[in-house]
């Protein structure tokens, strides 16, 4: 297939993470046809979705809450395997169970308007002309680098998340965490095992949770989120509402001083970071580091909808459940609220719901 031979399929489903192996398996349940109705598109070079890059140090007994598949159970997992590994073969063999088929490494470079209400879905293996898309991109692709003053000065190393490659790197070396979510917290524990200094930095106090939580604190969550994606605004983690879990770990970590937190710097030196005299919490305080430790988060990977113009002036996309309010031919999972695992299999059926509505309301072009 060449740039002047679009395929016509009814639906292309971008990402083969959770979200869009739910929307997957609910179009083949329906009684679409993979390869002749629709198509599965994904960039990675194998099955997993961001699980696959995960760290070698993220057990499968560390991993907060992974919810299965729809139609298929994860069972008899070894909690100390990677969850790479775990999570990575359990999406190969659901992929294999219900013949979906992904296309796969393959890269969406552009959705725009095409002949006949279609949408042109240009591709690194040809263009397809679609009468839906549901977009499952998730944000493992678009980390979050924020900038201050004097970051390009330092010495050391900085990194993110996204190329987080274990412990083992960081020993004798002194380092700066900078994030107040799961994975900040998670690398800081890990890293104060055998770094020689570790410092945390955020934005915000944390909050730690205590308890269990139900579906009456995860709805609320979801609310929290949802409400900035119906304004139009980019939305948050479901898990920056829901503060973290208290667990052993935790209270052994913060009763060693490890999670002792410090509000953020105002600079970066050559040789680490540094406070104002009259920043808050910071009184003009440096500290040193060989290390930058960036655990701030991703932003959604939707740049290929650019040509759509879906972004609201807030500079989100503004949603009504999955649906696209600027174009009702694109539905978004595991983006704002469907952002994790259990919401992203409820948003891949509530897309394909309503996408089959779309395509029973709108007739095929000749």
């Amino acid at each position: 297939m060449n740039d002047f031979e679009a395929r016509d399929v009814d639906v292309v489903v971008v990402g083969a993470g959770q979200a869009g192996l739910s929307a997957a398996y609910h179009l083949r349940r329906t009684g679409y046809v993979p390869d002749r109705d629709f198509v599965v598109l994904d960039h990675a070079p194998g099955p997993g979705g961001a699980w696959q890059f995960r760290w070698p140090s993220l057990t499968y007994g560390k991993v907060h809450g992974m919810h299965a598949l729809p139609g298929m159970e994860l069972t008899g997992a070894d909690a100390g395997r990677p969850s790479a590994e775990v999570i990575g073969g359990y999406f190969a063999r659901y992929e294999e169970a219900f013949d979906l088929r992904v296309h796969r490494p393959v890269d969406v470079t552009a959705v725009r308007d095409g002949e006949g209400g279609r949408l042109r879905v240009e591709t690194s293996e040809g263009v397809y002309a679609a009468r839906a898309l549901i977009n499952a991109t998730g944000t493992w692709d678009r980390p979050f680098w924020p900038r201050y003053p004097g970051q390009g000065t330092f010495r050391g190393r900085q990194l993110h998340t996204a190329d987080y490659p274990g412990p083992e790197p960081f020993a004798g070396r002194r380092v700066v965490v900078v994030g107040g979510g799961a994975s900040g917290t998670q690398h800081l524990m890990e890293i104060a095992d055998v770094a020689a200094a570790t410092t945390w930095v955020t934005r915000r106090e944390p909050v730690y949770r205590e308890g269990t939580f139900g579906e009456a604190e995860g709805r609320a969550a979801v609310a929290l989120v949802e409400e900035r994606v119906r304004r139009g605004l980019p939305p948050r983690s479901v898990v920056s509402v829901t503060g973290l879990p208290l667990n052993d770990a935790v209270r052994e970590a913060r009763a060693r001083g490890v999670l002792d937190r410090l509000p953020m710097f105002d600079r970066i030196t050559p040789t680490g970071v540094a406070w104002d005299p009259d920043a808050e919490g910071g009184r003009g305080r440096t500290v040193d580091a060989d290390v930058i430790l960036w655990a701030t988060g991703f932003r959604a990977a939707i740049d290929h909808l650019a040509p759509l113009r879906l972004r609201e002036p807030g500079g989100g996309v503004r949603v009504d459940g999955t649906r696209a309010v600027r174009d009702g031919r694109i539905h978004l999972v595991g983006y704002g609220p469907s952002a994790s695992t259990v919401g992203a299999n409820r948003a891949g059926r509530a897309a394909v719901r309503d996408v089959r509505r779309l395509l029973e309301r709108e007739p095929v072009a000749a």
